[in-house]
């Protein structure tokens, strides 16, 4: 495993678990800066869902990876979109930083996404395309994490003490309720 003070922390997960929100809040937490990629990405290049519409989901993954590189370049805290970990660059370029995974409930996601923009869940029944999304998302997330942490329930101040806590190396992730240890070794592998 890297060391606490070594590379940025990573946040990963699907649509809706909190990534930006959790991201702020750590980074904040440990005096360091925070990048979003999404952000990079609008700030650049414009809304998301018209890029979609205007060029595709090809040419906003190729925009998506160089707002990653540009965001790991900066280190401190990053949140990335819920789809960059689909680019093998990406994934390679993660293996060298601390990453998280936050997880959450269909149940939970449901609420956080009514009313979304988001260009992959647009139409009828978003909740069952982002299931499907995060069912097809699930193996690369874990490939890549270091750590996971459940966002679902309890107030999402106990979600970012836990990070903050772990990338400061004060508390072993297995003691955390909301904590499960993923494997480095498939990390390296990939």
């Amino acid at each position: 495993m890297t060391s606490p003070e070594s590379g940025a922390i990573v946040l990963v997960g699907p649509m809706g678990a909190g990534k930006t929100s959790i991201g702020r809040r750590v980074a904040r937490d440990l005096g360091v800066g925070f990048s979003d990629t999404d952000k990079i990405v609008v700030r650049d290049h414009g809304p998301i869902p018209q890029i979609f519409v205007e060029h595709g989901e090809a040419h906003f993954r190729e925009l998506e990876h160089h707002a990653v590189t540009e965001a790991l370049r900066a280190g401190g805290v990053v949140a990335l979109g819920g789809g960059a970990i689909l680019d093998a660059r990406t994934r390679s370029l993660l293996a060298s930083h601390r990453v998280v995974l936050l997880t959450v409930s269909p149940q939970t996601v449901a609420g956080r996404l009514h009313g979304d923009d988001r260009p992959l869940l647009a139409g009828d029944d978003a909740l069952e395309r982002w299931h499907r999304i995060w069912t097809e998302r699930r193996p690369l997330y874990d490939s890549v994490a270091d750590v996971t942490f459940d966002t679902s329930r309890g107030p999402l101040s106990r979600v970012v003490d836990a990070v903050t806590a772990w990338a400061r190396g004060t508390v072993a992730p297995s003691t955390s309720p909301t904590t499960a240890v993923s494997s480095r070794s498939s990390k390296e592998s990939s």
